[in-house]
């Protein structure tokens, strides 16, 4: 057994150098669907940041009556907190909503004057609520309007008057979602079928090769495991050359990428998650190859 495994290691690398330019070709392939690949990967991490970007953005507010104490209001953020939904909540203060109002319409001459003229702040003291998911706002929303003893001192609640956005930017997240996942498989796919097809040429200009095989007796697993072999080596090989290439290619993207994702660090989390992206490609590649070489020796050992 021993014997006709190192046969199969021995041929299978023999073949690879010796079919050079072939075995070329496939590893070419194979590192134009790796770099596809990963950047289906890393698709998906933009995607996942620029989501929680926009649901970062996406909180309600709730205002509550003048004469509420700030100490009755903490002990709502508090029960609100408690709340399965809620991510966190943060309270502003009449004046700290006075201060953050002027500071927005410092350069608004009528808005100050008209502050000044009235001596005594209008904003009212408010709570600025985030949810776990973007679809757990109207549980939120219900609590406090259908809480008898919280309604005597709320005076609105914000996410009726945006209910309309936050269901857009919601449906918005899913349609992203449901596309990048869509677009990862059939990206994927294309990819297979790439690495499939260019191993399945380099089994064909074999074939008479695997025929004369046949013909002396040799078993199907020592005809077909020189050819697993190839596929495992081309795997390996395309998977480092493809990081290689891929991370100087991040590096460039990267600065045009935040001019639409502010924030994103793309090139960072590449480099931290290389030894990450290169598992995923390696196995990726060499599970790829290796069935196609599977499949397409399996054809010319029916006959």
């Amino acid at each position: 057994m021993f014997t006709v495994f190192s046969r199969i290691i021995q041929y299978g690398f023999k073949n690879f150098w010796r079919n050079g330019w072939l075995s070329a070709a496939t590893v070419a392939i194979m590192v134009l669907a790796l770099i596809v690949f990963t950047g289906l990967i890393l698709f998906s991490a933009v995607t996942d940041y620029a989501i929680g970007s926009i649901q970062d953005k996406i909180d309600i507010s709730v205002y509550f009556t003048p004469d509420t104490s700030e100490d009755q209001i903490l002990n709502i953020k508090q029960s609100l907190e408690t709340l399965a939904e809620v991510k966190g909540v943060e309270y502003i203060s009449r004046d700290k909503a006075l201060e953050v109002f002027k500071t927005k319409h410092a350069d608004d001459p009528t808005i100050s004057q008209a502050l000044v003229e009235l001596n005594t702040n209008p904003l009212l003291a408010s709570l600025n609520v985030k949810a776990k998911d973007p679809n757990q706002y109207a549980a939120i929303a219900e609590h406090l309007s259908g809480n008898s003893n919280l309604k005597r001192y709320i005076e609105s609640v914000s996410y009726y008057k945006n209910q309309v956005v936050i269901e857009r930017l919601n449906s918005i997240v899913r349609g992203v979602n449901r596309g990048g996942l869509l677009l990862t498989i059939f990206l994927a796919i294309v990819a297979g079928l790439m690495i499939f097809s260019t191993i399945q040429l380099a089994t064909y200009s074999n074939r008479e090769e695997i025929a004369i095989m046949r013909v002396v007796g040799a078993s199907n697993a020592l005809v077909r495991g020189p050819f697993l072999i190839q596929g495992i080596i081309a795997g390996g090989i395309a998977a480092v050359v493809s990081l290689v290439v891929s991370l100087p290619l991040v590096y460039a993207l990267a600065p045009e990428l935040e001019h639409f994702v502010p924030g994103l660090e793309l090139f960072p989390y590449a480099y931290a998650h290389a030894l990450e992206l290169f598992f995923y490609e390696l196995c990726f590649g060499i599970v790829v190859a290796t069935l196609s070489s599977f499949f397409a020796v399996r054809r010319y050992l029916k006959h």
